[in-house]
């Protein structure tokens, strides 16, 4: 019912953009005029009046910081006050626009709109407009300029071997890293706007022969019903587009990577980069496809099978070992061998709390610890989160608040989810922990398979983008399991994954 209830709430009309009422007139001052009227009281609009060739007056409107003034100055300002009568003398003042654009003007681009309501998204975007004396039109010259950074490592994902570039938050550079990777004409980029008062420029991105056409669809589809002011990070995308908002798993994945969106592309997948950030998302999304890392692939195949069996583990002891102890301790003593046993009842002596109070106190000590660390500066942050996580524990032993067992469980369960590749996912598995732990601490090993059970069954009825979320283990697709919990020679690998389902389901002969 919940999720019929958000289908409906999601599937809203898009409202009509506000119109400006700006009336293109002959008569120079009055098109000014007008133009001012709704951009005028900001401080950083310029409006620069000049005469073209001697005999036309115009005004030149532009934004500071945004428009670049070296362009301004050389490529429009100095053609058109330099211009000679002579040029001018048989030019038909209708066909300025066109003239100036082809044989005066020298920046890239120059548009001509017979609305100021479409010449406000190029303006705001860093155009100058020309206004001319007797044209009732508005001519944009593209004068952008922003400040951005050069392409660097990526900061989020440590690169092992592989390519050390990473995305920016400019979506025109992010989409030439991708370019630069594949030099095939399928390559299909869609940019578009989102935001009714941001306007963020965003791409779609696939493979023409390879992607199937309904995903793009649906793709398109979902970003068109967005009606929101302001999009201002992929990760607000990501929450007005998934299938599914009621549950902790993530249904994209996001990176910083060029290397990484390469291969999803090739897969069949659908990227969307929005520009102010430097994550691509990349959709459908499965769980097994969230547990990889590019590194899987550049390592011989038996060292890449070997590190994603380790990882699989570590995602398994991440969500269940603390709610194992807390079980077999508390339950289930006549699992433990007694040597073990008479060593955990010696470690816990003395010890006030019930082992759920224990580990409770433990990983919530370890959340703020790993919280801390992510918010304080960099220099600083991976110490405190070290050694912090050294003396609480040391401190809570000698004060007989936790056991010493319960330490080296919380630290093997902290170690194992930094193993994960995708931090998205490790979030799912830390709050399920929590709820493992409440399991076994009510009715032992019965509730953790209860609990097991129940996130199954979700997991069996999840979708990305109409994938199926638990696929290839539901569905079961012998051939996907070639690159699963262990990765076969390349020369095995031949099809791509089941899921999404492509239009060419061959990737080598």
């Amino acid at each position: 019912m919940l999720k019929k209830l958000f289908k409906k709430l999601n599937t809203y009309e898009v409202r009509e953009q506000d119109e400006y009422n700006v009336i293109l007139s002959p008569h120079l001052q009055a098109t000014i005029n007008s133009v001012q009227n709704i951009v005028g009281e900001s401080d950083d609009v310029v409006l620069r009046d000049l005469i073209i060739g001697d005999s036309i007056p115009a005004g030149l409107f532009y934004i500071k910081g945004v428009c670049d003034e070296e362009t301004i100055e050389d490529d429009v300002l100095k053609p058109l006050i330099h211009l000679s009568k002579e040029k001018l003398k048989d030019v038909n003042t209708k066909d300025l626009p066109n003239v100036l654009s082809e044989k005066i003007l020298s920046v890239l681009s120059v548009s001509v709109y017979d609305t100021f309501d479409e010449a406000l998204l190029p303006f705001m975007s860093g155009d100058a407009i020309l206004v001319v004396d007797g044209v009732e039109k508005l001519i944009t010259l593209d004068t952008q300029h922003s400040e951005k950074r050069s392409v660097e490592e990526p900061e989020t994902e440590v690169v092992v071997r592989g390519p050390r570039d990473g995305f920016i938050e400019n979506v025109l550079t992010n989409i030439s890293l991708i370019r630069s990777r594949i030099k095939d004409p399928n390559f299909t980029v869609q940019l578009g706007e989102i935001g009714r008062r941001s306007k963020s420029k965003f791409a779609i991105i696939f493979m023409k022969g390879i992607t199937n056409d309904d995903l793009v669809e649906e793709v398109r589809y979902r970003i068109a019903c967005i009606d929101t002011d302001i999009v201002p990070e992929s990760g607000v995308l990501e929450q007005l587009v998934q299938d599914n908002v009621f549950t902790v798993f993530p249904q994209f994945l996001y990176t910083e990577r060029p290397d990484k969106v390469v291969r999803a592309l090739m897969e069949g997948h659908v990227v969307i980069l929005l520009d102010g950030t430097p994550f691509a998302l990349i959709t459908p999304m499965t769980l097994q496809g969230l547990l990889k890392s590019p590194e899987d692939y550049y390592e011989n195949w038996l060292i890449g099978s070997l590190i994603r069996v380790l990882r699989y583990g570590a995602a398994f002891i991440s969500i269940f070992l603390p709610a194992l102890y807390i079980a077999v301790v508390s339950f289930h003593q006549g699992m433990i061998p007694t040597q073990l046993a008479l060593s955990i009842a010696a470690a816990r002596e003395g010890v006030p709390f019930p082992s759920f109070v224990e580990a409770i106190i433990m990983e919530i000590s370890l959340e703020l610890l790993r919280e801390a660390g992510v918010r304080l500066p960099r220099i600083v942050g991976s110490t405190i989160g070290i050694v912090g996580g050294i003396i609480i524990g040391e401190a809570a032993v000698r004060a007989g608040f936790v056991s010493p067992i319960m330490v080296i469980v919380v630290a093997i369960t902290a170690i194992s989810s930094f193993a994960l590749p995708a931090y998205n996912v490790s979030i799912a598995f830390r709050i399920l922990r929590f709820i493992m732990m409440l399991a076994a601490a009510t009715i032992g090993l019965y509730g953790m398979v209860l609990v097991f059970i129940c996130i199954i069954i979700h997991l069996v009825g999840l979708r990305s983008f109409g994938s199926y979320y638990l696929s290839p283990f539901a569905p079961f697709h012998i051939m996907d399991w070639l690159d699963l919990i262990f990765r076969a020679p390349m020369s095995v690998m031949k099809n791509r994954p089941s899921e999404p389902q492509n239009i060419d389901q061959k990737k080598q002969v």
